[in-house]
């Protein structure tokens, strides 16, 4: 803990020093004292108290710190990710289906269907210039910007990317940029 906040590093045997040491103080000695433990300079995990909010690098690494907080984290049924696929704006080719879905990408399909569910045809098809407009070179949109072929994992992230707006163009220089996380206003 510092100040508010709470720093988590998981602790694994291979962290703990069980050996002769020396000491550099005021005149180097050598230390049989009992064991240490290494501190690593980035934290595994930081609560911040104010903000009432869990920050980590890696779920794998929290998952044995926090128990079931991956259940938080939503993956994709192979059931729906097959009616993803099939959305009417979706055309799969040589023979992309569930199967070829990275479980990153299924976690990114839960949080696309709901985004989905609140948006009209209309807005789907805006959707579809929107990213248009940042993947020409990589995703190819057709059938007057109705429909957009999906060939690999690759090309099912950028739609994701698109569907959840992580597309964005700087104000000064007009970059066009992903957002890798984003937080609401």
């Amino acid at each position: 803990m510092q100040g508010e906040d709470f720093y988590f590093q998981k602790v694994t045997p291979s962290l703990f020093l069980r050996r002769k040491m020396i000491s550099f103080g005021e005149c180097a000695e050598v230390q049989d004292s009992g064991s240490r433990l290494v501190v690593h300079s980035q934290p595994d995990s930081v609560y911040f108290k104010r903000e009432d909010t869990l920050v980590f690098r890696s779920l794998a690494t929290i998952s044995s710190i926090f128990k079931g907080i991956d259940a938080i984290y939503k993956e994709a049924t192979a059931e729906e990710v097959d009616s993803f696929l099939k959305q009417p704006f979706i055309i799969t080719l040589g023979g992309f289906g569930e199967n070829n879905v990275s479980k990153p990408n299924r976690k990114r399909i839960a949080l696309a269907m709901s985004t989905l569910e609140s948006m009209s045809n209309e807005d789907r098809y805006k959707m579809l210039g929107y990213i248009g407009n940042y993947c020409s070179s990589k995703l190819e949109i057709h059938s007057n910007g109705e429909k957009v072929k999906v060939s690999d994992d690759e090309d099912l992230k950028l739609l994701l990317y698109g569907i959840e707006q992580r597309f964005y163009t700087t104000p000064f220089g007009g970059e066009k940029r992903l957002a890798n996380s984003v937080k609401t206003l």
